[in-house]
């Protein structure tokens, strides 16, 4: 239990507690939660839940199936000598996979692009894309290649993070899981690392919202309820 709550930071008691099942851990939850408390580990660092205000955006339906709604966004860091460095991150709003996270000195629109083809070859395209309103995500380019493929863009509204609240989230698990545990030595060392990160993501790492599954296996799960034939286009 205290491995790994030293070693996934942001994993609370119920996630954990998921963890340890996994390994034949059959352990009654309450009794759980006295232990982690004995242990000290419900006083670690949380990340503060921010106020946010009632005022919002109609709400945008949410995804009914696999491949129907994307979200994505950027995040910056540094590497071990003070040079930024900044992560494309994409992904599915129904199976919560993690799509992508493509890392560069410099994202421009054509870049968005690529990293979307390139993902869509094997996925599909998506009816439906959340992002803000960066210049990145304005471009002529993506407007583009939405226009071709039928895809909507969904912008939300200047300065109100919370009208992409998937994303939000994701950027904050990325950040506190992956960018401030490890020391980047270099772009092509901190894409690696990412990119371990993600797969551990998908295939690992509990989900609450997927009763407890890990994105892929979610997806597996429901594989033959949404066959690729039923995936918008």
């Amino acid at each position: 239990m205290t491995e790994i709550a030293h070693t996934r930071v942001r994993y609370g008691y119920r996630r954990i507690h998921v963890l340890m099942a996994r390994e034949g851990w059959q352990i009654n939850h309450k009794r759980f939660f006295r232990l982690y408390q004995l242990a000290g580990l419900n006083l670690r660092m949380k990340r503060p839940r921010r106020h946010v205000s009632a005022a919002r955006r109609a709400a945008q339906p949410e995804a009914q199936q696999p491949n129907e709604v994307w979200t994505m966004d950027f995040i910056s860091d540094t590497l071990f000598d003070g040079k930024r460095f900044r992560a494309l991150t994409l992904l599915d709003t129904y199976t919560r996979e993690r799509l992508a996270i493509h890392v560069d000195t410099s994202i421009k629109g054509e870049r968005v692009v690529e990293v979307v083809q390139e993902v869509s070859r094997h996925r599909g395209v998506p009816a439906r894309i959340q992002v803000d309103n960066g210049s990145e995500f304005i471009s002529k380019a993506l407007d583009l290649w939405a226009y071709r493929h039928g895809v909507t863009l969904d912008f939300s509204r200047p300065g109100r993070p919370t009208d992409n609240p998937f994303i939000e989230s994701f950027n904050g698990s990325f950040r506190d899981e992956c960018l401030n545990i490890h020391w980047f030595l270099s772009l092509e060392d901190a894409a690696e690392k990412i990119e371990n990160w993600r797969i551990d993501y998908n295939e690992f790492r509990p989900h609450s919202s997927l009763e407890n599954l890990a994105p892929s296996a979610f997806r597996a799960r429901i594989a033959s309820i949404f066959r690729p034939s039923d995936a918008p286009s």
